[in-house]
Order: C-alpha cells, then sequence, then structure tokens
C-alpha cells in the first residue's frame, strides 16, 4: 500500500499518524481532513486487532506506538473488549463537508459501538 506523503516528511508524518491514533482512542472521535482519516483508519483497526490478542506481545507492540502509557491501558481492557466478538470493521470515516478556511474536505474518523 502507498503511503500518502500529506506534504510532510516520514518523521513527521509518523509523528502526526501516533499522536491522531492515540487521540482517536482517547475521545473515540476526531475531526480532521478526509485524506489523514484515510491514512490513519488501517493503523487504528490494526491497534485494535492486537488488543483483542491481549497478549503481553500485543501490549508491548500497541506501546510502542501510542504516546500514552494510559492509551494503552484503555485500548486492551475497555475498546478491545468491545470488538472481541467482531471480525473487523472497528473504525468509520464520516465525510462532514468542507473547511471553511481552505475548502478542505473534512471527516469524521470515529470507533463503531
Amino acid at each position: 500500500m502507498v503511503q500518502a506523503k500529506l506534504g510532510r516528511t516520514s518523521s513527521h508524518r509518523r509523528a502526526l499518524f501516533r499522536n491522531m491514533v492515540t487521540s482517536l482512542f482517547a475521545a473515540e472521535r476526531i475531526e480532521t481532513t478526509a485524506a489523514k482519516a484515510k491514512e490513519v483508519q488501517p493503523i487504528a483497526e490494526k491497534l485494535v486487532t492486537l488488543a483483542k490478542r491481549g497478549d503481553l506481545h500485543a501490549r508491548r507492540q500497541a506501546a510502542h506506538y501510542l504516546m500514552s502509557e494510559d492509551m494503552v491501558k484503555k485500548l486492551f481492557d475497555v475498546i478491545g473488549p468491545r470488538y472481541a466478538d467482531r471480525a473487523g470493521g472497528y473504525t468509520r470515516v464520516v465525510r462532514i463537508g468542507n473547511r471553511k478556511g481552505d475548502a478542505a474536505p473534512m471527516a469524521l474518523l470515529e470507533l463503531i459501538h
């Protein structure tokens, strides 16, 4: 899969995605541009799959990516068990129109309940 560059260096892009995924798990819904939401969605899905697995190695892999130890705890104790019987599709991207300032297409990235 080719990753969109989003006008950033690779290190900046990685930091952006790590922060966005951490925020997604904290608030369970974030508003961002449609392009960023489409790039972050597969990362969030993979982390939820790790949380469903729930073993120590999965927890360490998630802790390596997420920016907060509290979010690792929430991911494994709250979010992972919520999707225990679901075989994928833990997030959705809902387009919400264009941003007022620059008309960038905006979207909500949210965890499905």
